[in-house]
């Protein structure tokens, strides 16, 4: 069988899906990339701009590296996927495919915060923490607020990261600022469990980090510089470290592979969607859990969800029988600053309730995380 697999986004699940598919089938079929961005920005380095340890280059590569190892990359917006004529239309052509991998991430909408645009810096785009580093240097007294604006969010972590970062270079510099994480969450990372939960609310208070839990933004002032909540009192600020409301892909509007919850519906185990030969991963699917939330938006599942769908997608086409199954095992490195990070991994499928384990921080975990980058980054790109 010839097939063209098409695979629609750039980060990290379209990225390993494409690797993996290319190394295995890629001689006799023909497997193509889109994606709106010319590069990827390695996400888990990010948050490193603050402190100064990486700058934009080291953590981003172009995309069209893919194009060495056999894979089509085309730069451009999904604008409509058809899925009864098996076809994909961009700005500037359209698609057949034979199978379908949608792994289009989900999308930022600042806008759907009133005024977050304007006061807040976005620090899950690599513009925006740029600009809040910049801002962060320049300010010397005051308030630093890490807004989490609603849920989900992807990279549960990572808002906590940022605290601890910005912390970190506020003590390097001796100025007189407090930091505050503000969220509508009622725990941090509350799917890994309560133990999970403490200890990373046990790091702030030793940080002296102010923690405000169950604070849905409602809107963001510029005069008077405060952020005011549908249930709770105003907070005031200096400066915002945001984290903008998510939502679905705009492609993806109305598609009849939605779920209840608004995001693409999944097989939880193979990832597939209610049409054959039609998968989606990662961050822009719903998967359920028996305690009543969903799976987070990680790249570490989008990770192992990409070697699924590449396994199922290569024996389809070469007729074996398809056996590979992701079973909900996940990690996340937790940086705390200093050189030091936490590291949480367990099954995320286990009943009743996911089991999770979170090792202390130490030097160590932070080295295995920049181990990771440097092999992510060569391995796939």
């Amino acid at each position: 069988m010839n097939a063209k697999v098409l695979i629609l986004g750039g980060g990290t699940g379209g990225v390993v899906v494409a690797n993996r598919l290319a190394k295995a089938i890629g001689k006799t079929n023909d497997i193509t990339l889109i994606d709106k961005d010319e590069k990827l920005v390695f996400n888990p380095s990010l948050l490193w701009i603050i402190p100064g340890s990486r700058k934009r280059d080291q953590i981003q590569r172009p995309l069209s590296n893919l194009q060495k190892k056999g894979i089509n990359f085309v730069n451009a917006s999904v604008e409509n996927i058809d899925f009864d004529k098996k076809t994909v239309s961009t700005s500037g052509e359209t698609f057949g495919y034979d199978y379908l991998v949608i792994t289009l991430g989900a999308t930022l909408y600042p806008d759907k915060l009133l005024g977050f645009s304007e006061n807040a810096h976005d620090i899950y785009d690599l513009d925006g923490v740029e600009k809040f580093t910049s801002a962060l240097d320049k300010l010397e007294t005051g308030r630093v607020v890490v807004l989490i604006s609603s849920m989900p969010f992807k990279c549960p972590a990572a808002p906590y990261e940022a605290a601890f970062f910005i912390n970190e270079q506020i003590k390097k510099h001796n100025k007189k600022i407090e930091v505050d994480l503000v969220t509508p969450e009622p725990a941090p990372m509350g799917v890994a469990g309560e133990i999970v939960s403490n200890s990373v609310i046990s790091m702030l208070q030793n940080q002296d980090i102010g923690y405000h839990t169950l604070h849905q933004a409602a809107s963001i002032d510029s005069k008077p510089k405060q952020i005011s909540f549908k249930e709770n009192n105003p907070i005031s600020y200096d400066l915002i470290a945001g984290i903008p409301p998510h939502g679905l892909p705009a492609a993806l509007d109305n598609a009849p592979i939605l779920g209840e919850s608004g995001w693409v519906s999944v097989d939880p185990y193979t990832m597939e969607t209610n049409y054959e030969r039609v998968f989606a991963l990662g961050d822009v699917t719903d998967i359920p859990l028996t305690l009543g939330k969903p799976l987070p938006k990680a790249g570490v599942f989008a990770q192992h969800q990409a070697e699924v769908v590449a396994k199922r997608i290569i024996s389809d086409i070469r007729g074996d029988p398809l056996v590979a199954k992701f079973e909900g095992n996940g990690s996340c490195f937790l940086e705390i600053g200093g050189g030091k990070a936490a590291f949480a991994s367990g099954n995320f499928y286990a009943q009743p309730a996911p089991e999770v384990k979170m090792k202390n921080p130490s030097r160590f975990r932070h080295w295995a995380k920049v181990i990771f980058e440097k092999y992510w980054l060569r391995k796939f790109l």
